[in-house]
């Protein structure tokens, strides 16, 4: 097995002196070295062909012994030195001070067709930054997040990768629902792939350090490898990456809230510089739509993560990271005035994405209140937020509408509860509907080409909660069949499948409030 390696981080950043590995704080350091823990029995379950060969590797290769040692960590590849990066981080709004990857120890870097891949181990095994946890992870986490990574890049949600899957053999125990029943579960390790898995928190752990050489070669690093176009070692360069920052990581929400994605843990160190979905933790679709809504368990009481509160934690975030900067950009009114920009830019974005997904070429003075009052009516009753906006689609802009519920036929599958169509809820669906009508008969548009383009914005198939615990089910069970079947249709979510149109389907009654099929806990 043979890969293109270059690695920079580990080449051109400060490394830690101590070689032992133990938790304790890092100082002077961008990264720790530290081999991942060897499983006693490693059994690949599933990998990505796509980024096996996007890494230079055949089907040959990828189902090799070789493969299987390097990507569960039971051997190093030759040459290589494994490591853990160094960062600090805001954990649900406080400063939490040092993290790091305590559950991740990268590999190395490949490069393959110009193109830059930091490949990453997750559930390895013990580093300098676990604190007091065990660097392991379990089944259940490991299948979440290897769907999840190649669901959201199809989705077109820019995104972390997934390699590989794997079984190690060991037992890992955890408290699955944090109420004092821990039991030990089926551990696994995940390799995932970033051009870089840089966050927010690497130059937030150096900032609170007051360490100006590291954060000025980190911030040099990060834009001569990752932000071409952009002059490191000035001023000037550092405030465009800034606002470049910025910008990707306003696109990358935005396309969360299109396809109703709940990160569910937008802590600044799960927060990439490269704005990519990163940590796939207690994350979740919404099946009915409410703004409210987070999967996870530890943030139920204040929902800081909530729906609808995702982008102005993106901008929170970004505030913090930019205070970071400043150590070296020294220029408080020119960072302010990129947050400032980001305000006025996901108005615009939200409009776009409401537009898109509704349907429309044009812009009109009533957009606004159209999109709030669509809001209000799809609180009126639980409603699938997927199926409500595939299935508009399917709307005829010049067809009489009917004074009943009978006008609501094209969505019905949508409703959760059909029967609390009447009286107020009823009239409130059938006014919202006249009022789109009356907004379709000012496109030109045919509805052939407008059911088009909200097709292409609205996926018709998401990773939802239960479709990942059932895989997870029958994987604790020895059968991996259904990772691979999701794996599959997940890579064509904007297209009929009709071989798979059981999962266009809202999430049944039995998984409501079963573990692991609504809200989740951030144990791994």
């Amino acid at each position: 097995m043979k890969l293109n390696i270059d690695n920079t981080f580990t080449n051109e950043l400060p490394a830690d002196e101590e070689l032992n590995v133990f938790p304790r704080q890092v100082s002077d350091a961008c990264f720790s070295f530290v081999k991942p823990r060897v499983p006693s029995e490693p059994k690949i379950l599933h990998y990505s062909s796509e980024m096996t060969s996007a890494i230079g590797l055949s089907k040959e290769e990828a189902e090799s012994e070789d493969f299987t040692k390097i990507f569960s960590g039971t051997e190093v590849y030759q040459d290589t030195k494994p490591y853990a990066m160094c960062y600090g981080g805001h954990q649900f709004g406080n400063w939490a001070g040092q993290l790091g990857d305590g559950r991740a120890i990268n590999l190395f870097e490949v490069v393959k067709n110009n193109k830059r891949w930091a490949l990453q181990l997750k559930g390895s095994g013990l580093t300098p930054y676990s604190r007091t946890a065990d660097g392991l992870a379990v089944l259940r986490s490991s299948v979440r997040e290897h769907l999840c990574s190649e669901a959201m890049f199809h989705l077109g949600v820019p995104t972390t990768r997934s390699l590989s899957l794997a079984l190690t053999g060991d037992q890992v125990l955890r408290d699955v629902q944090y109420n004092g029943n821990p039991a030990y579960e089926k551990g696994a390790v995940v390799c995932r792939l970033a051009p870089s898995f840089i966050r927010f928190g690497n130059f937030q752990i150096l900032t609170a350090r007051q360490d100006r050489k590291n954060l000025r070669l980190l911030m040099n690093y990060t834009i001569r490898h990752f932000f071409p176009g952009i002059t490191e070692n000035t001023k000037e360069g550092y405030i465009q990456f800034f606002k470049k920052v910025s910008k990707d990581t306003l696109k990358m929400v935005m396309d969360w809230q299109r396809v109703g994605f709940v990160h569910g843990v937008m802590n600044t160190d799960n927060m990439s510089i490269l704005g990519l979905t990163i940590d796939f933790g207690p994350y979740g679709w919404l099946e009915g739509y409410d703004k409210n809504w987070t999967p996870n368990t530890t943030d139920s009481q204040h929902r800081r993560y909530r729906f609808g509160q995702q982008p102005n934690v993106a901008l929170w975030n970004l505030a913090q990271l930019g205070s970071a900067l400043n150590l070296i950009v020294d220029d408080v009114p020119a960072l302010e005035n990129i947050l400032n920009e980001y305000q006025d830019s996901f108005t615009l974005a939200y409009q776009k994405m409401m537009r898109d997904k509704l349907g429309f070429n044009t812009e009109e003075d009533t957009d606004e209140l159209l999109f709030q009052e669509l809001e209000k009516t799809l609180h009126l009753t639980e409603t699938d937020m997927t199926i409500f906006y595939r299935n508009l689609a399917n709307f005829k802009k010049d067809e009489t509408l009917a004074a009943n519920s009978t006008a609501l036929d094209f969505i019905k599958d949508s409703f959760y509860s059909p029967e609390e169509l009447k009286d107020e809820t009823l009239q409130g669906w059938l006014n919202w509907l006249k009022s789109y009508q009356t907004r379709l008969l000012k496109e030109d548009t045919s509805d052939e080409a407008r059911k088009a383009k909200m097709n292409a914005v609205n996926p018709k198939y998401v990773l939802r909660n239960y479709m990942s615990q059932l895989a997870i089910d029958a994987a604790d069970n020895g059968d991996y069949s259904l990772i691979s079947e999701l794996h599959e249709l997940l890579k064509k979510p904007y297209e009929n499948q009709p071989e798979n149109e059981k999962w266009f389907a809202k999430r049944p009654e039995w998984a409501r409030n079963k573990v692991g099929c609504s809200m989740l806990s951030c144990s791994s």
